[in-house]
């Protein structure tokens, strides 16, 4: 049996996005790269953050900056602490605010930087199991079209 360029980057890859995550007084950062055919691809995810959410909240946002170095789609996203997460956008229509999910993922054109944040596209929990509380961290695992998953983690906290 043999074993595919793409299965074995992914098995080298989880143990060093897992460090990666790990490093106190570093920009909260973690990066993915897959190489096909000579052609390297990569997605960085910076500055995740989720805002707490007081007891019995059924819904939570979290927030990142993620940057692609090629045309790719982020396809999803995961998490152990709600039954459901998906990617929201906001937008004013009629002078009502209107939130509703990217049903087709967020677009990562290359080489630009996509901010999730308040107010515009966030990351939406629901279903959570429990509140989102200050100083804890969310798992949050982020699925693309064109690269491997990422998790990273979340810390809970007010906006800055």
């Amino acid at each position: 049996m043999t074993m595919k360029p793409t299965v074995i980057a992914l098995a080298l890859l989880a143990p060093m996005l897992a460090l990666g995550a790990c490093h106190p007084g570093k920009k909260n950062s973690t990066t993915a790269s897959i190489e096909t055919d000579g052609v390297k691809a990569t997605v960085e995810i910076t500055d995740p953050w989720c805002r707490p959410t007081p007891n019995g909240a059924q819904a939570g946002a979290c927030y990142l900056t993620i940057k692609s170095s090629h045309e790719n789609t982020m396809t999803g996203v995961a998490t152990p602490l709600a039954a459901n997460a998906m990617v929201h956008d906001m937008s004013m229509a009629n002078g009502m605010m209107n939130m509703s999910e990217m049903a087709g993922g967020l677009p990562l054109k290359g080489g630009e930087k996509v901010e999730l944040k308040p107010g515009g596209k966030h990351l939406m929990l629901m279903g959570l199991t429990g509140p989102l509380v200050e100083g804890s961290a969310v798992p949050l695992t982020l699925t693309f079209s064109d690269t491997p998953a990422m998790t990273v983690q979340a810390p809970v906290r007010l906006p800055k």
